[in-house]
């Protein structure tokens, strides 16, 4: 059983503690799955989390960071495929949910019932962490836009039903010209251009516009916006991806701890080992470090803070970071079964080391931070 101390944090608020016990049972009595065929499993998970009622967390007029964070890392701790699968219904709409129109809302409806998927298309083979080279372009064509170009690494990709689109509208040159769109998954000229793999299983793909139109209507918030909108959109969900990081870290240091506590060496438990030890108080130190700062930037956003870049930028990096450490420890102190294919502590070495790039790589992290610190 995880140490769950910390949801009597004065972060946390009595109705946190409720979410999180109702969200463990639902993964006891429903995690983990056979992911064999990873699409249909992702199709799965976004449908039963959102008849159980959790997938409202993920998008509305108002977004609790605080429960996204412990929904995710009660997930991860559970199932890496899960968190993925709760993470981008909240990453693929938070465009929407902050700056839509009434009627691109409509389909929240939708996702928070788990009955259409979403993504979130702003990587491209040239722009990564670099945003503002963005080279797909959204041309005005009459009363819409006509959108050519192309995307890479984007989760959910070819099973999406809808994807925010950013692009590039020229009202100014780099960051300021581009905007944000509404795509759903069947309009004409979205190709599904190649269907990625990666060190641990997840639906991605390279996907291409080929004089793709949209109406006037799908743009979400105003024209120019997009670099602004896909940097709150991160202020949100930034926070959440050290709490995936923290809920695997929990679950290498459960692991490590029923492993020394049965495994025997040189006659006696490994526990005993003062090596071991260390390594156990490292890891320990590693997992409440980042919680502390995984749900102190999580309660600052949630106490109105209009941004939380430095705050979000050190929960992703230290989280991200320590647990890649904490994960290395537990398939160190596993011993061979470590890093036999199919065991909990493999598992999570291969889920994890996404996460120190996905949603800004941890050296962009650290330039956030320090570009926060020089401005003050």
């Amino acid at each position: 059983m995880s140490d769950t101390s910390f949801l009597d944090w004065p972060f946390l608020e009595a109705r946190h503690r409720e979410l999180a016990d109702e969200l463990e049972a639902w993964c006891r009595a429903e995690l983990p799955r056979d992911h064999g065929d990873v699409d249909a499993s992702c199709v799965r998970l976004v449908r039963d989390l959102g008849r159980a009622g959790f997938l409202e967390l993920t998008g509305g007029d108002a977004i609790d960071v605080r429960s996204l964070c412990l929904a995710r890392e009660t997930l991860a701790r559970h199932d890496g495929l899960a968190d993925f699968a709760f993470a981008m219904q909240g990453l693929g709409t938070g465009a929407i949910s902050l700056y839509g129109t009434p009627e691109q809302k409509q389909w929240l409806e939708r996702t928070r019932r788990g009955e259409a998927l979403a993504a979130f298309a702003l990587s491209e083979p040239r722009s990564g962490s670099d945003v503002a080279r963005l080279d797909t372009t959204a041309e005005r064509v009459g009363d819409g836009y006509r959108l050519d170009g192309e995307k890479t690494w984007i989760s959910n990709g070819g099973i999406a039903d809808l994807y925010t689109v950013f692009a590039r509208t020229g009202e100014e040159p780099g960051a300021k010209g581009l905007s944000a769109f509404l795509v759903p998954a069947d309009t004409p000229g979205l190709e599904i251009r190649e269907r990625l793999e990666t060190l641990s299983p997840h639906p991605l793909a390279r996907l291409g516009f080929n004089d793709l139109r949209l109406p006037r209507s799908a743009l979400i918030g105003e024209p120019g916006q997009g670099f602004r909108i896909a940097m709150a959109v991160l202020d949100v969900f930034r926070a959440t991806v050290g709490a995936a990081a923290l809920g695997f870290a929990r679950r290498a240091l459960d692991e490590s701890l029923s492993r020394s506590r049965s495994r025997e060496l040189f006659g006696a438990q490994l526990a005993e080992l003062q090596m071991v030890q260390g390594h156990l108080a490292d890891m320990a130190l590693d997992v409440d470090a980042a919680a502390l700062l995984v749900y102190r930037a999580a309660w600052t956003k949630d106490q109105g803070a209009a941004r939380i870049t430095r705050e979000a930028a050190m929960a992703k990096l230290y989280a991200t970071d320590r647990a890649q450490q904490v994960i290395d420890k537990a398939v160190q102190l596993h011993g061979g079964d470590g890093v036999r294919k199919g065991h909990i502590v493999e598992s999570l070495y291969r889920e994890i080391r996404a996460l120190r790039i996905y949603e800004g790589a941890s050296d962009v992290q650290k330039v956030v931070i320090a570009r926060s610190c020089l401005a003050e």
